[in-house]
């Protein structure tokens, strides 16, 4: 083994390696989540030349990868620092706080990339209160053991209800209350509720929009 592998794994650096492999991670995922994203949404909504709609593009690509890069980092320091202002042990409120602080620092100022990113954390949020399928929680009987936690499905009834509620609250929104939607969203449902009222001839009827 190198020198450098024998630093790399020696256990007293890696709580901070750990934050420097965090910062990449979400860097990587935070690009292959929007690019493709933004690519659909700019050929299905954009305005402007294709010049223009690529700048937008990796703008967004750019924001949405460092963002969860800085987010991650910071929520990776604050855990660590906090542990060390406890002798090294974790709480349970430490993940809370963590997140409290980087969700502000990070995700704090308003922007289309940011929105988008809270909206997606606040339905995964209202989502984990739906009972799951199964009435054995394995969460407490793997933290006692040490064994990882596995993700379970919601309830089949409660999440019919879950899905019935989102949909007509989000129908209704969208006829009385539009201005109130997050933007991408507005736009896609134009396109499938709005703009599928009108044509005037068959190829607008079937191939594009008016």
């Amino acid at each position: 083994m190198s020198t450098v592998d024998t630093w790399l794994l020696n256990p007293a650096f890696h709580d901070y390696l750990a934050i420097l492999k965090g910062a990449r991670n979400g860097f990587i995922y935070g690009v292959k989540v929007r690019f493709p994203h933004a690519l659909v949404m700019s050929v299905l909504f954009g305005r402007g030349d294709w010049i223009t709609r690529l700048r937008a593009i990796l703008r967004a690509t750019k924001e949405h990868g460092f963002n969860l890069a800085k987010f991650v980092s910071l929520y990776k320091t604050i855990l660590l620092l906090q542990r060390k202002a406890n002798g090294g042990k974790e709480r349970s409120c430490d993940t809370f706080i963590a997140g409290l602080i980087g969700g502000y620092v990070v995700f704090g100022d308003r922007s289309a990339v940011n929105e988008q990113i809270v909206l997606y954390v606040v339905s995964r949020v209202l989502a984990s209160f739906l009972p799951r399928a199964r009435t054995h929680n394995p969460t407490s009987s793997a933290s006692a053991t040490g064994a990882a936690v596995r993700p379970m499905p919601p309830d089949a009834r409660y999440f019919s209800v879950f899905a019935a509620l989102s949909w007509g609250a989000v129908m209704w929104l969208f006829k009385h209350r539009g201005e109130t939607i997050q933007p991408g969203m507005f736009n896609s449902m134009t396109y499938l509720y709005r703009d599928s009222e009108v044509w005037t001839d068959l190829r607008t009827l079937l191939c594009y929009n008016k």
